[in-house]
């Protein structure tokens, strides 16, 4: 293609993502985003026009070179896109499906202030993909320097810091809880949003390459402790993420038919529970499904649950629902807009400005209905959103038969069993230099979610790898 002017190029209209059908995907676990082809996607490629100062960068958490690897894409030279972006980025096939691109990089895009900002994080979904397809940037690792560290967790945050260290030459051992190692990243995102090949292959290419040993099904806290990791390594990183579901304090939550969308993601994902009856991981549902809040969790929960209700329906007959109960507006949903709107489009239905006070039970101690009340927003609170507040006498209930709580979590305090001297929040989460992630203990450093609270991938993973900075300076 020619070289188009600046107005050339805004004129191009954003390219759109493939996607799955809505009345097919709510009957599979299957990707819901197709990605582009190499057409589209440098089609895509030429709306961006690479500004001098490119805010988009400042916007990334990891500081992808955004304008050298859409520059080498649009120019054909696919091999080096990919190796622009693995500069910053070891995981663009999984940033670019679940990376909140809209409030980060493309919020940030020079070209959205007039038309549509250009498509990054699908584009680096594309890159990323390729990669996993030619392999042909491998990971070059440092001659040996003898040095060990720990890394706790193998989330995004836990693997970009291992990745990292062991590109420097570190000898890496990752311990992980769980029987399989990826975190949140296997967990709690859904087969259709994130697909567990993707997942796997990024690991193990980053492992066979560097050499880091993954040691699974080992509890920080129960199996080994901080101090025997500090007994046997040079260094610590703790990235073992925001675990603990918090739950409602209302009556009615411990019958049977409520729990945490923790528990249900982690049947449907890890355990999984969406292949039933090729796994024998069942997951009762009932035919009214009530999730609580709205953000990204809350999505990943009730569109799971929409599509066991279709799979494991004895008749497509059923009158099945999935609400999404939250008590501010939908202006105020916390969760990303892609996901709002694939979650509109399937037919879950959304309850704003509605607010849980109890769940009732039958005699046998399971769900029946949720008794709600009608909210109304009033002045903003300390996140800048309206505060939401219950209009008196507008209760009433709504029938509903499983429960699914997903209003945030806290990093499992397991961790931090034989490790008192390590200081934390009165929230739970581990005081550590924003910066650089070194904790209060010597050799020891943080970052992630356990130091955060819940947060993004992507910021999770520059956590990780300013922590990975920083400890490879303290090795050396």
């Amino acid at each position: 293609m020619a070289k188009l002017t600046p107005k050339e190029r805004m004129a191009i209209p954003r390219q759109k993502m493939p996607v799955q059908d809505s009345n097919l995907r709510i009957n599979n676990f299957d990707e819901v985003a197709l990605g582009y082809d190499e057409k589209t996607a440098k089609m895509e490629a030429e709306r961006c026009l690479q500004c001098k100062t490119p805010q988009c960068v400042h916007g990334c958490p990891v500081g992808v070179r955004i304008p050298e690897f859409i520059r080498a894409l649009r120019e054909g030279n696919i091999p080096l896109a990919v190796s622009e972006m693995k500069i910053k980025n070891n995981l663009p096939a999984i940033c670019g499906r679940v990376c909140p691109q809209e409030t980060q990089c493309e919020g940030k895009c020079i070209l959205g202030k007039k038309s549509k900002p250009v498509a990054i994080g699908r584009l680096e979904r594309f890159i990323g993909d390729y990669e996993l397809l030619h392999r042909t940037c491998p990971l070059e690792k440092a001659s040996p320097t003898g040095k060990k560290v720990a890394v706790v967790g193998s989330g995004p945050a836990g693997l970009t810091c291992a990745v990292d260290l062991g590109r420097a030459g570190h000898k890496v051992t990752i311990f992980e809880s769980l029987h399989v190692a990826g975190g949140v990243l296997v967990y709690g995102i859904p087969e259709f949003r994130l697909p567990k090949k993707v997942v796997h292959a990024e690991i193990d290419y980053a492992m066979d390459c560097l050499g880091i040993e993954i040691k699974t099904d080992y509890v920080i806290g129960r199996t080994l402790s901080i101090r025997d990791l500090l007994d046997n390594f040079d260094a610590i990183f703790i990235g073992s993420g925001a675990g603990l579901p918090m739950f409602l304090k209302i009556p009615g939550v411990d019958l049977n038919g409520v729990m945490s969308a923790n528990e249900f993601l982690t049947r449907v994902n890890l355990m999984m529970g969406y292949l039933f009856p090729e796994y024998d991981t069942p997951v009762k549902l009932g035919k009214k499904v009530a999730v609580i809040g709205a953000g990204n969790v809350a999505m990943d929960a009730a569109r799971c649950s929409l599509r066991l209700q279709k799979i494991l329906s004895d008749s497509n007959n059923d009158k099945t629902e999935v609400h999404i109960v939250y008590r501010r507006s939908r202006q105020e949903v916390p969760a990303r807009a892609e996901e709002v709107h694939h979650a509109e489009e399937e037919g879950i239905i959304f309850d704003f400005l509605t607010n849980p006070v109890e769940i009732l039970g039958d005699e046998k101690g399971c769900v029946k209905a949720m008794r709600c009340i009608k909210m109304e927003l009033g002045e903003p609170d300390s996140s800048g959103r309206r505060r939401p507040v219950p209009i008196k006498g507008s209760e009433f209930d709504i029938e509903i038969d499983t429960v699914i709580v997903a209003l945030g979590t806290s990093p499992n305090p397991l961790i931090f069993i034989d490790a008192e001297e390590l200081q934390r929040t009165k929230y739970g989460t581990v005081v550590a230099d924003q910066i650089t992630g070194k904790t209060t203990v010597d050799r020891i450093w943080a970052g992630g979610d356990v130091v955060t609270g819940a947060a993004t991938v992507i910021s999770a993973m520059g956590a990780g790898k300013r922590s990975a900075e920083d400890i490879n300076k303290f090795l050396l």
